[in-house]
């Protein structure tokens, strides 16, 4: 059996949810398999990522026997005599490498979690960020916009109707926009709306579900610090990329200082990144299967994570490929934590069979490869505009300490 052909797709979310667009990868054998992946976050427009895709296949990929997926690995990393992490590459090759287990799985009859551990838990939890129901899949066409990221009683309202919904952990990141200028020191007024924010979804939940907060890597180190201490009193599960990525000893200098729990890992790739940020201090490591190289790669960070008695919560912000492949990986690890899992009527129109869930929880799939299989027609109905948005985009002004600009006047 060897890898033959690969073809790619953007396909455009119609409320947004999941980034600007989602590249999808299908790549066949000589014997006829099809495998399904999903890249994540390649910083670029998305057909220029699909041809960085099926360039990067013709060139190390094609003729290949799937099950060498260490050297596929090597082969990406090295492209370009690179030999070490590389978001774009690693965006690229995770998506090719999500569907050549996805043909491993098909071609043995076993789902993947079955192929890179087995079986350790029979279903995963999962947690939602607040969504508007304007936005979400359960609001009413036309309905008014209410700005749960910003306005704290809102989002106590809609955390409440998630957890009706069954989900017993909701991520809410109250203090954005967010700049390219990278860390900076948040205001007084921001300061206190997002702990107003946070204290709002405690009272409405209790203890029904635990709070995540996100802060996608705005701040300072004594920023971030301040913040922390003012969220300790409503006990979240985390405190989330609280400094830039490539801050990673900020990271851990604020893991230090607060009794919250620190995540980060969406913006990093390969085991080489989440090593560093583990010795660190990072409690909880967040890769997305997309970017981070992949189901092996990622069940490799996993254990490695292990080591420092840490934990691993896969992010999701994409599509339902990259969604089911972070599910196989958090099937197989031991130290799983929880899911970041995105619910849209349109993440299961692309798919011929939605992903199973139970009360918050993920059910194991029983199906070989990766348990999906797409709608091409659906798929196509939603392209993308050639040069359009990226998948997720930074605001390009630089913000104050101040907070004199409004948000809302504020270039996304």
């Amino acid at each position: 059996m060897k890898l033959k052909d690969v073809r790619t797709w953007v396909t455009v979310p119609p409320n947004g949810i999941g980034g600007s667009f989602w590249v999808i990868v299908k790549v066949t054998t000589d014997d006829g398999i099809e495998g399904i992946g999903e890249c994540y976050g390649i910083p670029f427009s998305g057909d220029v990522a699909c041809r960085m895709v099926e360039d990067t296949f013709e060139r190390f990929i094609a003729g290949s026997d799937p099950h060498d997926v260490e050297t596929l690995f090597r082969r990406a990393y090295s492209a370009g005599f690179t030999g070490r992490p590389d978001v774009s590459m690693m965006g690229v090759f995770s998506g090719i490498e999500i569907a050549v287990w996805d043909i491993l799985g098909k071609a043995a009859g076993q789902p993947v979690h079955r192929l890179v551990g087995g079986r350790f838990h029979d279903r995963v939890r999962t947690y939602t960020y607040l969504y508007p129901r304007s936005l979400a899949p359960d609001g009413a066409p036309g309905e008014e916009f209410r700005d749960v990221y910003h306005d704290g009683d809102a989002a106590a309202e809609r955390a409440l109707e998630y957890v009706e919904m069954g989900f017993t952990a909701l991520k809410q990141d109250p203090a954005g926009p967010y700049s390219f200028q990278g860390g900076r020191e948040l205001s007084l007024t921001e300061l206190s709306r997002s702990e107003y924010c946070v204290k709002r979804i405690r009272e409405a939940v209790g203890d029904r579900a635990d709070i995540l907060v996100g802060t996608h890597g705005q701040m300072t180190t004594s920023s971030a610090i301040r913040l922390a201490r003012r969220l300790e009193p409503y006990d979240p599960l985390w405190f989330e990329e609280p400094c830039p990525p490539d801050q990673v000893e900020a990271i851990g200098k604020v893991a230090r200082a607060t009794s919250i729990p620190v995540a980060t890992g969406e913006r990093l790739t390969t085991k080489v990144e989440f090593h560093e940020a583990l010795k660190a201090g990072i409690a909880i490591v967040q890769p997305d299967v997309g970017r981070s190289g992949g189901i092996w790669e990622t069940r490799k960070i996993a254990t490695i994570a292990e080591l420092f008695n840490a934990q691993i919560a896969p992010h999701i912000y994409g599509g339902p490929v990259a969604h089911a492949a972070a599910a196989h990986v958090s099937f197989a690890s031991p130290n799983f934590l929880i899911l970041e899992t995105i619910r849209s009527d349109f993440h299961d129109a692309i798919l011929q069979r939605p992903l199973r869930w139970e009360e918050g929880y993920l059910l194991a799939p029983t199906e070989p490869g990766l348990g999906i299989e797409l709608d091409e027609e659906a798929v196509l109905a939603h392209p993308y505009e050639t040069g359009g948005r990226l998948h997720l985009e930074m605001c390009q002004t630089p913000l104050d300490s101040n907070n004199a600009k409004r948000i809302d006047d504020l270039e996304p």
